[in-house]
């Protein structure tokens, strides 16, 4: 048997709301009645750019839920969505809480195992994806004796299909047979209300050990992290966001959608990664939401590019600055003034270095049981390498302060998941007293902004009992040019006693190896490359007290496997295994 869902109401949160937001479906609702002629969606389409009207796009909801309904979607049904970031996601997902359901978002990159128990543990019965993903969905299915129903966008090009177990179904002719069939004075849509308290979003994410939970996020949780947010973004109405990270993670999800559709802004899709550069100069987006990894490779390629031109680049450092920012703010469009970064932590340095280009960055914090945001750095008085002052009806403390004033940050407020779905045990550890226990250590300043120093669980304490941050030690390793990335991590020789020491894997910058062999007129041997990067890993934490330096240096050859934000999924990765 699957776990009911819990009503919000029975924790006793009662969120302060705007008018006519309570629910997700509310949103779209007012959006579309506010600016129906407002611009919601571009997108690019057969080389040529696409738009659609908030009246247009809540027309098209309403006819998908139509062909949702058909299938037996209604209230509290599990509906996963498994495809990549296109106009059809949030179409999908509305006309889906719109009637009632709870919507499973998936990573479209995800292996077999882990999308099988993301189905299998949710519930899902109706599941909505792409034909591209089709071996993968048929693989699945059969290990998912409940999937009903397998809705395939494109679906044409590959149906029919024998399957035993689930029905599969095209898009776009199943939504033309609904369409045709529905009843225009009883339509689907308009039957059902989702209420605040009802779940609307089962998002799963990684713990410590690989296995996926579900977060129980509801309506009331989304609308009001985007009312909290709303009042720190200083969002205007007719911003242009650029839509790059995948919608399925709650950061892009209520930053990148939710909170520009309540403001009755545009959201514009880029195809690609590959072509975010030429889609920012085609579209001039005026706010962009990015993970540190999109916005540091941003920020190198921009510094590149100034290197390049030695006397544009000797005027910039020497503080004559206004040309090269007026350049820069031609080759991104010309109208982008905010950039919005979180999900991990950001280099200081790039932060001050955008800044010095004439870009606003603000770094925030947020989990996916905080619907997400918890904390944002002020625009008016930001501190570069602080996560920020909490939002507004979002509380934090610092439990189990230690002599360096770091404790663990627990959160509570409205925007709090229920806790995680099928999971009682998990739930009650993520739990302290009716505050969530987010894992994180932090510190908080003189001027209450906090300041993240690392994950609990990662962090490594040495026989001395100092505690070493390991991601401290890892911004420092990458400040040398020639690190691509870097994971440190605690390990024991056999003849220690307790306490850990400090172990670091780097990933070289295959860039700059190449540029040092051309200097040196010769490639580099393995061992040249070896010794190379372990001398810039002691070069680099040099300036680091002496117990936090790694003591065992590997070097591997592959980037680390990653989590859709650009987190590097730790628990992957010891301190054993060989040289390039």
């Amino acid at each position: 048997m699957s776990t009911p869902i819990p009503a919000l109401a029975k924790r006793g949160l009662h969120p302060v709301l705007y008018p006519a937001m309570d629910t997700l479906k509310h949103i779209l609702i007012r959006g579309a009645a506010d600016g129906p002629d407002k611009i919601i969606f571009q997108y690019k389409e057969a080389g040529a750019w696409r738009r659609m009207t908030y009246a247009e796009f809540l027309a098209w909801v309403r006819d998908v839920a139509e062909l949702l309904a058909a299938l037996g979607v209604a209230p509290g049904v599990r509906v996963a969505i498994c495809a990549e970031n296109s106009i059809h996601w949030p179409a999908l997902y509305f006309a889906a809480v719109g009637l009632g359901a709870v919507v499973v978002p998936v990573d479209a990159k995800l292996k077999q195992q882990e999308t099988t128990h993301i189905l299998r543990d949710a519930a899902c019965s109706v599941l909505l994806t792409t034909a591209r993903l089709y071996p993968l969905v048929q693989d699945v299915g059969r290990l998912l004796p409940g999937l009903r129903h397998v809705v395939l966008l494109e679906g044409s090009r590959i149906l029919p299909v024998e399957s035993r177990s689930a029905a599969y179904h095209d898009f776009d002719s199943s939504l033309a047979d609904a369409v045709r069939n529905a009843d225009d004075a009883d339509r689907a849509y308009d039957r059902h209300h989702p209420q605040p308290a009802d779940v609307a979003s089962l998002i799963y994410t990684s713990g410590t050990t690989g296995r996926q939970k579900g977060a129980m996020l509801t309506h009331a949780n989304f609308t009001a992290n985007v009312a909290s947010c709303q009042k720190a973004f200083h969002i205007l109405p007719n911003e242009n966001f650029l839509l790059i990270l995948p919608l399925h993670h709650a950061f892009a999800f209520t930053g990148n959608l939710l909170l520009p559709m309540a403001c009755g802004s545009c959201i514009s899709l880029v195809e690609s990664l590959r072509t975010v550069g030429e889609n920012i100069r085609e579209i001039s987006p005026s706010a962009f939401i990015g993970v540190p990894l999109l916005v540091e490779k941003m920020y190198q390629r921009i510094l590149a590019g100034l290197r390049k031109r030695r006397l544009v680049y000797a005027l910039f450092r020497l503080g004559l600055r206004g040309p090269v920012r007026r350049r820069i703010r031609r080759a991104l469009g010309g109208r982008l003034r905010i950039v919005i970064t979180g999900g991990a932590p950001c280099d200081p340095e790039v932060l001050h270095g955008f800044r010095q280009l004439g870009l606003d960055i603000l770094e925030g914090y947020g989990l996916t049981e905080t619907a997400p945001v918890v904390s944002l750095n002020p625009a008016s008085r930001p501190k570069p390498g602080s996560i920020g002052l909490p939002l507004d009806g979002v509380e934090v403390r610092l439990h189990e302060v230690n002599e360096q004033g770091v404790g663990e940050l627990q959160v509570r407020g409205p925007n709090v998941m229920l806790g995680y779905y099928n999971n009682p045990a998990a739930t009650e550890e993520a739990f302290m007293d009716g505050w969530f226990r987010t894992g994180d250590l932090a510190r908080r300043d003189e001027d209450g902004y906090l300041y993240i120093a690392g994950r609990k669980k990662s962090m490594i304490v040495n026989r001395e009992g100092k505690n070493i941050y390991p991601e401290e030690v890892e911004v420092q390793a990458l400040r040398s040019p020639y690190l691509l990335e870097a994971l440190v991590l605690g390990y024991r020789e056999p003849s220690d006693g307790p306490g850990e020491r400090v172990g670091i894997v780097v990933v070289p910058n295959q860039d700059a190896l190449d540029e040092e062999a051309l200097r040196r007129g010769e490639p580099l041997t393995d061992a040249e490359m070896v010794e190379l990067l372990r001398g810039e890993v002691k070069r680099a934490c040099a300036q680091i007290a002496d117990y936090k330096r790694p003591r065992k240096i590997l070097i591997r050859a592959e980037e680390f496997e990653k989590t859709s934000t650009g987190k590097v999924k730790r628990y992957l990765y010891d301190l054993e295994g060989a040289d390039l």
